[in-house]
């Protein structure tokens, strides 16, 4: 190891407390298909892609149709002009409560506030909502999870979302109702696992709703086979410092040795008192991952093996035309991605503003063939970002008076991370040879703790049934990422050190507790009485 000379920016380092950051805090807060290559899917995407090549070499300019990122809120240009499309997170893990069943939820239009009234929150009868699993690596979805919804307003001569107290699901004073189907795809056809099921209401007061908890536990339906399924609006269970994060990549705990320097503060967590509106499915893993071998109770014995592994993104698709009449709005013309979403805040804090709409429009199948989206994962912008502002240095980066270096080596520990799955962990079948964001789940390891209590740094604290093996609820992705970004994990030793694995944001978990069941998000805010937002976090970091 390169000895380096003691710099001013490790006597900045040096003033910074390790007995006040780093260590655990917990914040002051409540805790109380097709076939694959045959059908009609991977036609459409052929021929989208034939297409765009054509335009490509006939114009030098690619054009993409529109809509991928995780923990993505309002992460690309065209997607924040269309909340209702966004995908704001995704979730995969092995259910604590159910272990022979794998728990997959996406969250939808980010930043709900809950009294937004008198026109709440709904998923949009025109989109095609999808959670899509590959189970060899191959980048292609081998089994397609569809809602598709339908609104009915049973009295359209009054402003009232509900006409008096909702005290069941089919209580006629709920007025402003929405249902929805689920679709199974897979290569022999499709199935529909639930037709016309209701979504709960949000969560608009004690008056609106006042047995809220019991209206959810209704709304979670039993589509046989050992499935389950829960649709309806949830607590926004992401926790993150977006203020200081987008204000100059700031990190409220590390303030004093920014280049543009603050005090030390707590993290704020960006997205608390805030709703979101979800889609979550259980499905055992012997039907999620047949080839996956099995004990009598349906739970995988082997963690090396790779078909054990499965790779899971959400996208939403929108028809290419839309005509407005007056008070009308008719689409027509094929279905396009518009939005997709894998790993947490890829889109956000890795993919640069030129690519963001590209990205988001384009299956995981085709990251591989779009060089700048690969270098943006080989070369990333935010080490450079954090030499510049910290004065730390990462793999393959020197970092000499806050003056970054060439890059005289390719991260492939990210390429590991976001792209192939980690050798030994999760790597996939074909993932190695075919690098696609996604985010991949083996599911063969066990859960290591009961619901929400999983060390929440995931793999770099120790607890392999975590980010970035799938993803928990619980996960601070935030800090992991902020972390594998700096080298701070055990695929870099060299750089698996402080400051390197002790970033963090100081937010260090959720406003509001999870479920104890099924699907396990936490209860929406209400709208009548929600709270702060922006809940204070710590001035340390896990």
């Amino acid at each position: 190891m390169t000895r380096r000379a003691v710099t001013q920016t490790d006597r900045l380092w040096s003033r910074i407390d390790p007995a006040t950051i780093f260590r655990d805090h917990d914040h002051p807060r409540d805790h109380s298909l097709p076939r694959k290559g045959y059908g009609p899917m991977n036609k459409r995407l052929a021929s989208l892609s034939a297409a765009l090549v054509f335009l490509g070499a006939a114009t030098g300019t690619w054009f993409l149709a529109p809509g991928v990122g995780a923990s993505s809120h309002r992460e690309a240009p065209l997607i924040s002009q269309d909340p209702t499309a966004d995908n704001t997170d995704v979730y995969a893990f092995r259910s604590p409560d159910a272990p022979s069943t794998v728990t997959l939820i996406s969250n939808w239009i980010p930043f709900e506030e809950p009294a937004g009234g008198p026109n709440f929150y709904h998923f949009d009868d025109t989109a095609r909502y999808l959670i899509n699993v590959d189970r060899d690596g191959d980048a292609i979805p081998d089994v397609m999870y569809e809602w598709t919804f339908r609104t009915d307003i049973r009295n359209r001569g009054t402003f009232l979302y509900n006409t008096g107290p909702i005290t069941a699901l089919d209580d006629p004073d709920f007025n402003y109702r929405q249902f929805y189907t689920v679709r199974e795809i897979t290569a022999g056809g499709s199935r529909v696992l639930g037709e016309s099921l209701l979504q709960p209401p949000d969560n608009i007061g004690p008056r609106s709703t006042p047995d809220y908890e019991d209206l959810a536990r209704r709304a979670v339906y039993d589509a046989g086979g050992g499935i389950k399924i829960f649709t309806g609006q949830r607590d926004e269970a992401f926790f993150v410092d977006v203020q200081s994060i987008f204000d100059l990549l700031g990190l409220r705990p590390f303030n004093p040795v920014h280049s543009i320097p603050r005090g030390a503060e707590p993290g704020q967590d960006s997205t608390g008192g805030f709703n979101v509106h979800t889609v979550a499915i259980q499905v055992p893993i012997a039907q999620l991952s047949p080839e996956c071998p099995v004990d009598g109770a349906g739970q995988p014995t082997t963690p090396s093996d790779q078909r054990c592994v499965i790779g899971v993104w959400s996208s939403t698709e929108r028809r290419t035309t839309t005509t407005l009449r007056p008070g009308v709005e008719e689409p027509s013309g094929p279905f396009v991605q518009v939005s997709r979403l894998g790993n947490p805040l890829i889109n956000e804090v890795v993919i640069n503003l030129g690519l963001k709409d590209t990205f988001n429009s384009v299956p995981p199948s085709v990251d591989r063939t779009v060089p700048a989206v690969v270098a943006r994962v080989t070369d990333p912008e935010v080490p450079r970002l954090y030499c510049i502002l910290y004065g730390i240095d990462s793999p393959g980066l020197p970092c000499a008076g806050r003056s970054p270096g060439a890059r005289s080596a390719p991260r492939d520990d990210l390429v590991a991370i976001f792209l192939t799955g980690i050798a030994g962990l999760n790597q996939q079948v074909n993932s190695a040879t075919a690098p696609a964001e996604q985010l991949r789940l083996n599911t063969a390891i066990a859960p290591t703790a009961g619901i929400c209590a999983g060390n929440v740094l995931g793999v770099i604290g120790g607890d392999n049934a975590g980010f970035p093996n799938g993803r928990r609820i619980e996960d601070d992705v935030t800090d992991i990422e902020l972390r594998a970004l700096a080298g701070g994990t055990p695929l870099t030793p060299e750089f698996n050190r402080a400051p390197n694995n002790r970033l963090g944001d100081g937010v260090n978990g959720n406003d509001r507790r999870c479920l104890s069941s099924f699907p396990y998000m936490p209860t929406p805010h209400q709208g009548y009485d929600h709270g702060v937002h922006h809940p204070t976090g710590s001035t340390s970091t896990p």
